[in-house]
């Protein structure tokens, strides 16, 4: 059958849009539903649940489509920068930076941003730029909730530096760092029902092809250093997650008053 894709010159809106991954995606969606933000499901469901759901289906032809997932990601990182990114002034200052912000072209942004990012001379800039960026330099942007921004590792910091101020300093540092291109658990994970955990030492295939197997499964990759994560602090510290706090038993450490962690 024939796939008729239309195009044009006008960006299509991928907010409140339930067409528009099935459109994107005719191979994933061949029957045009099953998109994001659709209003007639008796109940909403979260862009992340959902993208999780697909990515956790029985069919990994969504996992193992070469583009899909980083287009899902790239959307939710878009709607996590419009949510949780905020300006901040002066109270005293807001009506009158308001009212310049509205004055400001994109285009004069666009041309300052530009000529910052080359790093020329502020010599060069001209008269509407230097008077978007004086406006900008009184503007403060919070974006701390965005993952991979230096804001959210800032916050980060402030969060460990709490934990401090009221646990104290920690008592040991522990670096983990789960392989799964060595790792059967990984294998099983991935879909090799010839891997027998059983054993002391499983059967594993060749090391490049393990090491295929994650470039060609990364949801598979995630999935066990979560899994690997969870066993080690629920069975080694004995945390835990449901009730948020140590068990009766204890781990090797004792009783965990509590943790931090982060991932690299």
């Amino acid at each position: 059958p024939d796939l008729v894709l239309p195009r044009g010159s006008k960006p299509v809106d991928e907010h409140h849009n339930p067409d528009l991954i099935p459109g994107m995606f005719p191979t994933l969606y061949p029957f045009g539903i099953g998109g994001f933000d659709d209003d007639s499901w008796p109940a909403p469901v979260a862009f992340q649940k959902q993208a999780n759901y697909y990515f956790d289906l029985a069919d990994w032809s969504f996992r193992y489509h070469h583009t899909y997932m980083f287009v899902v990601l790239n959307i939710f990182q878009h709607r996590t920068a419009h949510l949780h990114t905020h300006f901040t002034v002066w109270r005293s200052h807001f009506e009158s930076l308001s009212r310049r912000l509205n004055s400001v072209s994109p285009r004069t942004l666009s041309c300052l941003a530009d000529q910052l990012q080359k790093e020329h001379r502020y010599s060069n800039l001209s008269a509407e730029d230097w008077d978007a960026l004086n406006l900008l330099n009184q503007v403060n942007m919070v974006a701390a909730r965005i993952p991979g921004l230096q804001s959210a590792k800032m916050f980060v910091c402030s969060e460990i530096r709490s934990y401090f101020g009221f646990f104290g300093m920690p008592h040991i540092f522990f670096t983990c760092n789960p392989s799964a291109s060595h790792s059967p658990t990984f294998q099983l994970m991935y879909g090799d029902e010839l891997v027998d955990l059983t054993q002391r030492y499983p059967c594993l295939v060749p090391a490049h092809q393990r090491a295929i197997c994650l470039a060609q499964d990364p949801v598979a990759a995630a999935d066990f250093f979560h899994f690997s994560v969870t066993c080690l602090f629920t069975h080694l510290f004995s945390w835990d997650f449901d009730s948020h706090a140590s068990s009766e038993r204890g781990g090797i450490l004792g009783h965990l008053e509590a943790f931090y962690g982060t991932n690299e």
